[in-house]
């Protein structure tokens, strides 16, 4: 009796694929229970049977719950950066900034859609912004990755970020402004890219007149009735 036929092993691409596509459907089911259930009220047991895999097999893809909720931020901050290093040398830091952040916004839907769709993300970010829990590590990674920015900043620039503070004076009010206006568009009713585009591009916008213009109005001129005044004289 001949020996049956050997098994092909897949090959490591298959396997590649195969890794990648479990943990994109851990991200998935993971971002729709803390969007529709909250993410305190959803347990990692509940992530893996969604997808039909053990407890096991989620901490083979990520240490925790929060690592889950910024797999695709993730994504979108890489996305950010390689658009930052693109910009023209000869940009001002503000502009090669804010026009990073709004090519970044135009093409998210190409940069994520393989994993979520663009709805499921942006009601993330809003989950994010109203969770407590969460707002703690949204701030500790936004810290990291303005220290990132400051730093290829310095490099476009060729000063020292050590000895110069421009770079991280300008990051700061960036990152400042981009976090007020995550906020006021994530208090809104609105959750759509268009929306937190526009929101972002007014608040980007008044960085300057902000700074530098004066807020006073123009006083009104005090009108004087000089024949009232006449007859009182």
């Amino acid at each position: 009796m001949a020996d049956p036929t050997p098994q092909t092993p897949p090959s490591s691409g298959l396997r590649e694929r195969k890794k990648q596509r479990t943990r994109d459907a851990l991200i998935r089911a993971a971002l729709e229970l803390f969007t529709e259930q909250g993410y305190e009220a959803t347990t990692i047991d509940e992530i893996a049977e969604a997808v039909e895999v053990s407890q096991r097999t989620f901490f083979r893809y990520f240490a925790n719950k929060q690592e889950v909720v910024f797999a695709v931020q993730d994504m979108v901050e890489a996305r950010f950066l390689e658009e930052l290093r693109a910009r023209p040398a000869d940009e001002p830091p503000l502009t090669a900034l804010r026009s990073a952040v709004m090519i970044a916004w135009d093409e998210i839907g190409s940069a994520i859609t393989s994993v979520i769709p663009v709805d499921l993300h942006m009601r993330t970010f809003q989950m994010i912004e109203s969770t407590p829990a969460l707002i703690a590590a949204y701030l500790r990674r936004s810290t990291e990755l303005e220290e990132q920015i400051a730093q290829l900043i310095a490099r476009r620039e060729g000063v020292d970020v050590d000895t110069d503070p421009r770079p991280r004076v300008v990051v700061a009010a960036f990152s400042g402004v981009m976090r007020v206006a995550g906020k006021v568009w994530g208090e809104g009713h609105d959750c759509s890219v268009a929306s937190i585009r526009e929101v972002t591009r007014s608040y980007l916008d008044h960085i300057g007149p902000a700074i530098e213009a004066d807020w006073r109005p123009d006083p009104i001129p005090v009108s004087v009735d000089r024949t009232h005044a006449h007859d009182q004289a």
